[in-house]
C-alpha cells in the first residue's frame, strides 16, 4: 500500500465496534488484501460484492482444510474452535463434494418449507414464553433474556433434544459464544461435551425414534446412505453451531439497528399494527444485508493457483470472503450505508452462496421475523438502555453479535393500567 494509503487496523476492538469504514476502504484500495489475523495466520480478504460472489461458488476454493499450505499449527488455528479435539470435522462446513453433496442432501429434508411452516408455531410459542419472563419488569438483556436462549430452544425441538436435557445445552452454547474470541479450552471442553451426548442421543433414539431431526439421519442412515455415526454426531453439532449463534446475532443485531433507526422501526411497526407481514418479510433481509450474523464466510483454500480479484493467489492460501463489506458494496446496492426496510433488489449474501449457502436460512428467517415482529408488537417503545458507544462486540473471527443489549420499555401491568393498546409511540395508534 502507498503511504498516502495506510491499510486501516483491523480486528481490534475498536474495528468491532464499527467495521464498516474499515471494510469501505479495502473495498476501495484492496479489495482482495492478504493480513495477518488475530491468531497469526495469513489469509486473503474478499470484500467486493462481485468477487465475494465468485468466490463462495468457486469450486477451486475447498472447504478443506487438509488443502491448507500453512504448518500444522497454523492449521490448529483455522475452523470452529473446539471441533478438531472432538472429532467433529465431518461437517458440512468443512468438506467438499461428494461427501458434501451425499450429507447435504439428508439434512435438506430437516429444512423444507413445509417442515418449517409445521415448526412455526412453535417458535412463537417460544417467543412468546421468553417474552413473558421479562415484559412485567420495564427492563432485560435482549441477548442473554431473549436472543440467546430462543434459537438454542427451537433448535433442541427440532434435533429431539428431550426438554430435560435443553438447559444443558444452553450452558454448552453459552460457554461456546462467550469465549469464541478468546481462550479456546472452555470451548473444547463444551464441544466435547456436546459430542459426547449427542453420540449418546444417537444411541437412544436409535432404539426409540420420533418425529425429529436426529432420528430422520438415523433413518436415512439405515436405509443405505451410509452416514457413519461420527458424521451423525458432526451434523447435529453444525446444525447446532451454524443455526444457533448466527441466529442470536440475527435478532441482536436487527432490534439494536432498529432501535438506532427510529423512521424504519416506526415504519415497520405501523405495517404490523396493520396486519402487514410484507415490509417484515423484506426489513429482515434488509437488515441480513445491512448489520448481518456473519461478518465473514468460514475458511476456504486454494486447491490450485488462481486469479481474485485481480490477485494471484498460491494454492494452499486461505481465502475469507467478508460477507459484510461485499454487502456493504455501493456497486451492487444503491445507498449501501442506507437502512431500507423496503429494499427490493436485495440479494445479499448474508447466507452465503453456492452449494454452501445456508440450509438452515428458511428456519433463521421464521425466528427472525417472528422474534422482530413479535418484540416490536408486544414491547411497543422498546429502547436502549445504555449508550450505544458503551455496547461491546463479541471478539471473533466469523460472527457479529453484541455481548448485551440492554433495553428498557413500559412494563406491561403500567401499559394496561394507563389504557395503552399497544400501539406505537407518539402516534395515536
Amino acid at each position: 500500500m502507498s503511504e498516502n494509503h495506510p491499510v486501516p487496523e483491523l480486528f481490534s476492538w475498536e474495528f468491532a465496534t464499527d467495521p464498516y469504514p474499515a471494510y469501505a476502504w479495502l473495498r476501495e484500495h484492496a479489495p482482495v488484501h492478504r493480513t495477518a489475523l488475530p491468531s497469526g495466520v495469513e489469509a486473503w480478504l474478499v470484500t467486493r460484492y462481485a468477487d465475494a460472489r465468485q468466490a463462495l461458488a468457486d469450486a477451486r476454493l475447498s472447504k478443506d482444510s487438509a488443502h491448507h499450505a500453512g504448518s500444522a499449527h497454523a492449521k490448529g488455528k483455522t475452523g470452529i474452535p473446539g471441533e478438531r479435539k472432538a472429532e467433529l470435522m465431518t461437517h458440512l462446513l468443512n468438506i467438499d463434494p461428494p461427501d458434501h453433496t451425499r450429507l447435504r442432501r439428508l439434512v435438506s429434508k430437516a429444512f423444507t418449507p413445509r417442515r418449517v411452516a409445521v415448526f412455526a408455531p412453535r417458535v412463537q410459542e417460544l417467543t412468546d414464553r421468553l417474552i413473558d419472563g421479562f415484559a412485567a419488569k420495564g427492563t432485560a438483556d435482549l441477548i442473554h433474556d431473549f436472543a440467546f436462549p430462543l434459537p438454542i430452544y427451537a433448535i433442541c425441538d427440532l434435533l429431539g433434544v428431550p426438554p430435560e436435557d435443553q438447559d444443558d445445552f444452553r450452558d454448552w452454547a453459552g460457554m461456546m459464544i462467550r469465549h469464541g474470541g478468546g481462550p479456546r479450552g472452555g470451548v473444547a471442553r463444551s464441544v466435547k461435551k456436546m459430542r459426547g451426548y449427542l453420540a449418546e442421543l444417537i444411541h437412544r433414539k436409535r432404539a426409540n425414534p420420533g418425529d425429529d431431526l436426529i432420528s430422520d439421519l438415523i433413518r436415512a442412515s439405515d436405509h443405505g446412505e451410509h452416514l457413519t455415526e461420527n458424521e451423525a454426531a458432526a451434523m447435529a453439532f453444525i446444525i447446532l453451531f451454524a443455526g444457533f449463534e448466527t441466529t442470536v446475532n440475527l435478532i441482536g443485531n436487527g432490534m439494536y439497528t432498529l432501535m438506532r433507526n427510529p423512521v424504519q422501526r416506526e415504519r415497520l411497526q405501523r405495517s404490523l399494527a396493520a396486519g402487514e407481514t410484507g415490509l417484515l418479510a423484506t426489513g429482515v433481509e434488509e437488515l441480513l444485508r445491512y448489520d448481518g450474523p456473519v461478518e465473514l464466510a468460514t475458511w476456504r483454500y486454494a486447491t490450485e493457483p488462481l486469479t481474485l480479484g485481480g490477485q494471484r493467489i498460491a494454492a494452499g492460501d486461505p481465502v475469507l470472503v467478508v460477507l459484510a463489506a461485499a454487502d456493504r458494496d455501493p456497486a451492487r446496492f444503491p445507498d449501501a450505508d442506507v437502512l431500507d426496510l423496503a429494499r427490493r433488489d436485495n440479494q445479499h449474501l448474508g447466507y452465503g452462496h453456492g452449494i454452501h449457502y445456508c440450509l438452515g436460512a428458511p428456519l433463521a428467517r421464521v425466528e427472525g421475523q417472528t422474534a422482530l415482529a413479535t418484540l416490536l408488537t408486544r414491547l411497543p417503545d422498546v429502547r436502549l438502555a445504555e449508550d450505544p458507544a458503551d455496547l461491546r462486540w463479541r471478539g471473533g473471527l466469523i460472527m457479529r453479535g453484541l455481548r448485551t443489549l440492554p433495553v428498557q420499555f413500559t412494563p406491561l401491568s403500567e401499559r394496561a393500567s394507563a389504557g395503552h393498546s399497544g400501539g406505537i409511540p407518539g402516534t395515536n395508534s
